[in-house]
């Protein structure tokens, strides 16, 4: 049975009939591509001539330091946002040829923050997700959509409750349920795992795993090493506009390149039992190593670690 509330969101989606249906995407197919993308906010150079391209199956993990550029190169993959320079392509064609109807069908993205004015349920703000289908002939899938995504994320418990009253954690499971239940072939997933405990950040990258699996293409901002390690199949890491260095985990996450990028001194060593790179700060003080002596000011007079 449709609900009320997916009857008012699908009429908000006039001449939805004639919208272009996505092709299915082979694994290891380029679903959507950024070439030389120069973005400027506020004067400054956010993104410069970053290009990258992420495929059918894989996890995409964007890392670096706050400001190095991850969350607007996601809105630029995401036709969000409008570079000064270079194009984005999804499915093949430059992202500005889609309508926004068309984008939605192939795109789900997955906001910081999500705030909604009105109090509508947490099952309500799942089923938005379906409002690109609407008139399709996947409107079928609705209910079921809804549903495994809810499971998904672990959010039936409080389906009922207005989503302004839930914790910050549980807004955000809710909100990627949404994601989810859209059912686009490339999922946008901006800091995910930012508002949840060590369960639910887990639960999270477990997810975007099984959509990859199924073969969609997922690029997650993320700000833990650790977790990028452990689930993406690629890692590019920002830094200041542009990707300092993109490939499997295990070539990227390099103790010289994260100890420059992030000025902060790291470790690198392989989980003992996965053989995962694990990256651990190397702290300065009492009983501890001091900083490596190439991260230190150039007079030698103080440490980026501080004292």
């Amino acid at each position: 049975m449709t609900s009320m509330g997916s009857v008012r969101w699908k009429a908000l989606l006039p001449g939805r009939r004639t919208r272009a249906l996505p092709s299915p995407t082979a694994r290891g197919e380029l679903v959507a591509e950024a070439v030389g993308l120069r973005v400027a906010l506020g004067g400054r150079a956010v993104l410069d001539g970053v290009g990258i391209g992420v495929r059918a199956g894989e996890v995409l993990a964007l890392v670096g330091p706050n400001g190095a550029g991850k969350s607007t190169l996601l809105a630029a993959l995401a036709a969000d946002l409008t570079p000064g320079a270079g194009e984005v392509r999804i499915g093949g064609r430059p992202a500005g040829d889609w309508t926004a109807g068309e984008l939605a069908l192939r795109r789900a993205v997955l906001p910081q923050a999500a705030a909604l004015t009105f109090p509508f349920p947490a099952a309500e703000v799942v089923r938005m997700g379906r409002a690109p289908w609407a008139g399709t002939g996947r409107e079928d899938e609705d209910e079921a959509a809804v549903a495994l995504a809810m499971a998904a994320t672990e959010v039936e418990a409080f389906a009922g409750r207005p989503f302004s009253a839930l914790s910050g954690g549980e807004r955000a499971r809710v909100a990627l349920a949404r994601v989810l239940a859209q059912r686009t072939g490339l999922l946008l997933l901006d800091e995910p795992t930012a508002a949840l405990d060590l369960r639910h950040q887990e639960l999270v990258l477990r997810v975007c795993r099984e959509r990859a699996a199924a073969g969609d293409a997922v690029v997650v901002v993320l700000h833990d090493l650790g977790l990028a390690a452990a689930h993406a199949d690629r890692v590019a890491v920002l830094h200041g506009g542009r990707i300092e260095a993109a490939g499997p985990p295990s070539e990227v996450l390099d103790a010289e390149v994260l100890s420059r990028v992030y000025r902060q001194p790291v470790e690198v060593f392989p989980h003992p039992r996965t053989g995962v790179p694990l990256v651990v700060p190397v702290r300065s003080g009492p009983h501890r190593d001091p900083a490596p002596p190439h991260l230190h000011d150039p007079d030698n007079s103080a440490s980026l670690t501080g004292p």
